[in-house]
């Protein structure tokens, strides 16, 4: 457990060089609501928009932690949320919070397998979900849950109405609660649990407890706050990190944030310009969207002040296309595990945003290392190894940790970047084997699985396609069985019986007789992703 122990001393560190103060994170949304009451927080949504302020959500959400204490719910308990960004998924939120109940967001778009998984491996006794929004029937998810495999889920709450075996969200606010008991909280309890596609094909519990959440706000205060009192537009859904990240951010800097329970580039532009939004941040595919909307509806982006773009690879070009309008466009990099490790400005000259994620964050530290752990000089590539004050405190899955750790309570990242002299870092590739497409990280391992039950599908290797639109798309070399074939809609619907989230469904097919392999049969895969690149790279 030399992991463990190393973390320990590095939140001994963090404590006296004041990184740490012993706040929990009801302490923050608190001290928010008492300093700031009548700041708002917009939700704008074609089926449930409101407004609500920092005052009267934190009254309702005490109101509504008595209702889940009343339920049985109590310190270190994990209550599910997979809710877009709605003022109901806010207050349990915050509601669960101040119980110390541990709250586990989960992306909108995850199925009944993944959603099952999550459910199961993190021990949720409570879940909250919608009846329907969008195209998306979660009551039907709920039938294909099989919660004989979920023994401890024991309260299932419906935003709507509710379906057998469920409680509607207006009846839990209705229940005759006792005042509210606060248990006893510690700033280093895990509150927070993301799960993250990662390198294996099932998802990774990250957990975060409210010192590291709180290190990470502060941190990036000096790149998304840009005035004293700004104006936030969020775009990330509430299942993602940086979704959760935008609420907190709320309470502790003040300031009115806009929530967009889904992306549309129209409603965004339009939102800048009536809110007179001065920061925001997205992927590629959110900013090259809406330059296009801005440019195509005549919007003014003007008060826009600068936009962090990150989780996913940012194309040069996006850059300097956003700086030819006015709008100063830096990278940012980070993951659920270590959020913001490095990130530019808008002061920062433009060849450096376009071509750097950044300078490392203060407080937090990154080495480049070679495969056999040494460290490599400045301008060469090696993979990322970081800690910091935000940096998670382990996976949910003990047997992950020991793993993901060097001495010292270095994570290894599974990036490779490179410093230059300056000492702005640059991400050029990644060990780990995933896709991020559209900032949502996709298994290529759990794709190919997934394959690998059709039946006319021999063996699969799935690799990222770039994208000019999504930064990456989920490309899949297919050697079929003698005499088989496959289509995209043939894929498609496999993948919709199977039950998972639509963005893992490949979107380009290439049939091979072979792989190129290693001399142990392994697959090369780099050298499938080079036959993806576009020529002129």
């Amino acid at each position: 457990m030399g992991w463990k122990s190393d973390l320990i001393e590095r939140r001994k560190i963090y404590y006296e060089a004041g990184l740490y103060d012993g706040l929990t994170l009801s302490d923050a949304i608190r001290e928010g609501a008492v300093t700031r009451p009548n700041v708002q927080m917009v939700f704008h949504s074609d089926t449930r928009p409101d407004v609500a302020t920092l005052g009267d959500m934190h009254r309702k959400s005490v109101a509504l932690a008595g209702c889940l204490q009343s339920l049985g719910l109590e310190l270190g308990d994990v209550v599910a949320i997979q809710v877009p960004n709605w003022l109901e998924g806010t207050l349990m939120f915050q509601a669960a919070l101040a119980l110390g109940v541990v709250v586990l967001p989960i992306i909108h778009i995850y199925g009944p397998s993944e959603v099952s998984f999550i459910l199961r491996q993190s021990g949720a006794r409570a879940f909250i979900c919608p009846d329907r929004w969008r195209q998306i029937d979660y009551l039907e998810r709920l039938e294909r849950l099989d919660r004989s495999a979920l023994p401890q889920l024991e309260h299932v709450i419906v935003v709507g109405d509710p379906a057998p075996d469920t409680m509607s969200w207006a009846e839990l606010v209705r229940r005759e609660a006792p005042d509210f008991s606060p248990p006893p909280l510690h700033p280093d309890d895990v509150c927070l649990l993301v799960y993250t596609s990662g390198t294996t094909a099932e998802p990774k519990g990250v957990q975060h407890t409210h010192n590291t959440l709180l290190a990470e706000v502060r941190s990036t205060r000096r790149t998304l706050d840009v005035v004293d009192a700004p104006v936030n537009l969020s775009a990330f859904p509430a299942g993602h990190i940086a979704g959760v990240l935008s609420t907190i951010r709320l309470f502790v800097h003040g300031g009115r944030t806009v929530l967009m329970d889904t992306w549309n580039a129209s409603a965004a532009a339009r939102l800048v310009e009536e809110h007179r939004v001065t920061g925001t941040s997205g992927t590629p595919f959110h900013l090259a969207t809406l330059l296009d909307a801005a440019e195509a509806g005549g919007y003014d982006l003007s008060s826009l002040q600068g936009y962090m773009s990150g989780a996913a690879s940012v194309p040069p070009a996006l850059i300097e296309r956003a700086e030819a309008v006015g709008l100063p466009t830096y990278r940012a990099y980070g993951s659920s595990e270590h959020p913001t490790i490095s990130s530019g400005s808008a002061s920062d000259s433009v060849e450096q945003r376009a071509t750097t994620d950044g300078p490392v964050l203060a407080g937090n530290e990154i080495r480049i290392i070679d495969d056999d752990g040494h460290d490599l000089p400045v301008g060469q590539a090696g993979e990322i190894v970081s800690r910091g004050p935000e940096l998670f405190v382990g996976y949910r899955d003990e047997d992950l940790n020991e793993r993901s750790f060097l001495p010292g309570g270095w994570f290894l990242t599974g990036d490779i970047g490179v410093l230059d002299d300056a000492g702005y870092l640059r991400i050029t590739d990644r060990k780990k084997d995933v896709i991020i497409r559209g900032g949502e990280n996709i298994a290529s391992k759990e794709v190919e699985d997934i394959l690998i039950r059709h039946p006319a599908v021999q063996e699969s290797a799935v690799v990222a396609m770039p994208d000019e639109r999504y930064g990456e798309r989920v490309c899949a070399f297919i050697i079929f069985r003698e005499g088989q074939s496959l289509d995209l809609e043939g894929v498609r619907d496999h993948f919709q019986q199977v039950g998972v989230a639509k963005q893992k469904t490949p979107e380009h097919l290439v049939a091979v007789e072979d792989f190129p392999r290693t001399a142990a049969g392994k697959v090369k895969k780099f050298a499938l992703r080079e036959k993806l690149r576009p020529p002129q790279e």
